[in-house]
């Protein structure tokens, strides 16, 4: 699966690997699936200019040769094309070698996957490449992309930034100035002014930051961020925080947030001050399991403590880690409860306005707060971390305090359960003291 920005040449190249491979071998069926009939008409284009520009000494002699069809017949081998649209297309096929063309702004993706895609054999020497620019969050091709970041099923993530692109540059007059968010952007992907220049041109003709990073991304999780999802942590705080590199301080503080459904995935993140050195995640581990690697990562790595949320199956898991005698390190937290810090009051006893809603609300705004530190804070350098921690959006309560978007509502959306963000915020559900050494110092008449 590639997911990359617009005019990237990503087509040109699986274009050229499939008609190499189609060419030099016997009995090779190769299907392109492109989201319009424009778009077919190119790229099938490309293989024709492929095979007319090929060397005579191997270029193959041909059969059938019309819009939709070039067969090899020497080689029993060829292409053929077609538009998402009609579900039962390429249903009736078999083929070793697909091509998806913007999968992501297919009609109806779902039914071509369940057809055309069971036509390629699971054998070796088949191929399917299925790449998109990202078109929001929830469609097909979006799901796909996020089971292969986890490394579920078969598909291989490969993510192709706008930067890659030697073109993608703008001269720099001497009145060229950046901004501060230009400079930080510059340095976070180690970029130089010519291309900065260019996004700062590219951003104008579109007329919106945010219709840029879906179009020309910078990380993957970025270009999912839909034009006008408001998300509670600003990408541009991880960005900051993926590319900064600070020392271990403090106490180690485990967050763990156990799955609640079969495709979340349980989370445990290690903080030690301003540095997250590891975020982990497993999937379809059962209660046993869990407190199991619980256990272990207590017993390895002795943490000061280790903050574990209650819902859904977090509640056995905590009561078995008291069993197993970790009472002292483990401690429950519900998202749903109190804020810790009270509600402020008036002299009419009314709530003044402001702060966390819940537990919940409360945890991710120490987050973001850690986040905004001046000093700076280091983070795993991964885009699914940035996914999660992006990924909810926010409101506010009658009383102006803040809540957090459920997790139900940004499935219904077709986001992702921010599993990896809500074990880093579970670090922060009480201050840590750090634990200090005593020494005893015995006078010289009791030596």
């Amino acid at each position: 699966m590639i997911l990359k920005g617009r005019q990237q040449g990503c087509s040109t190249y699986v274009g050229a690997r499939f008609y190499q491979q189609t060419t030099m071998h016997i009995g090779i069926r190769t299907f392109i699936l492109t989201h319009e009939d424009k778009a077919t008409a190119n790229l099938f284009d490309m293989v024709n200019r492929y095979h007319e520009n090929c060397p005579t000494f191997v270029r193959p002699s041909t059969g059938a040769a019309n819009a939709k069809e070039l067969f090899f017949d020497k080689l029993d081998s060829g292409y053929q094309v077609g538009t998402a649209g009609n579900k039962a297309v390429g249903r009736s096929m078999t083929v070793q070698l697909f091509h998806g063309s913007e999968v992501a702004f297919w009609p109806n993706a779902s039914q071509h996957a369940a057809g055309v895609l069971q036509a390629v054999p699971d054998i070796e020497g088949t191929e399917v490449i299925l790449e998109s620019t990202a078109n929001g969050v929830g469609n097909y091709y979006h799901q796909k992309w996020q089971e292969a970041e986890r490394g579920q099923g078969d598909f291989i993530a490969i993510f192709v930034p706008w930067f890659w692109q030697d073109e993608y540059r703008k001269a720099v007059g001497t009145e060229f100035v950046m901004t501060e968010e230009e400079q930080t952007y510059m340095l976070a992907y180690g970029l130089d002014m010519e291309q900065i220049a260019w996004r700062r041109n590219k951003i104008t003709e579109l007329a919106d930051a945010n219709l840029f990073k879906q179009e020309y991304p910078a990380t993957a999780a970025e270009a999912f961020q839909m034009s006008g999802h408001d998300s509670y942590i600003k990408p541009e705080l991880i960005v900051r925080a993926r590319k900064n590199t600070v020392s271990e301080s403090g106490p180690l503080v485990i967050g763990f947030d156990p799955a609640r459904f079969g495709d979340d995935g349980s989370a445990l993140t290690r903080r030690l001050g301003r540095k997250i050195p590891k975020i982990e995640v497993r999937y379809k581990l059962d209660t046993m399991q869990a407190a199991g690697w619980a256990k272990q990562v207590i017993d390895e790595e002795k943490p000061a403590k280790f903050f574990i949320d209650v819902g859904g199956l977090g509640a056995g898991i905590y009561d078995r880690l008291v069993e197993m005698g970790y009472g002292d390190i483990v401690v429950p937290v519900n998202f749903g409860s109190s804020p810790l810090e009270p509600d402020k009051y008036d002299e009419n006893g009314r709530v003044i306005g402001g702060g966390p809603a819940n537990r919940r609300a409360e945890m991710w705004m120490k987050s973001r707060e850690w986040l905004e530190d001046p000093a700076g804070v280091d983070i795993p350098d991964e885009d699914p971390i940035q996914a999660d921690a992006c990924g909810p959006g926010y409101k506010y309560d009658s009383n102006s305090r803040l809540l957090m978007e459920k997790k139900d509502d940004m499935r219904r959306r077709g986001a992702n359960s921010p599993d990896r963000w809500d074990s880093v915020v579970l670090t922060f559900a009480e201050p840590v003291a750090v634990k200090k050494k005593v020494t005893l110092n015995f006078s010289s008449e009791f030596n």
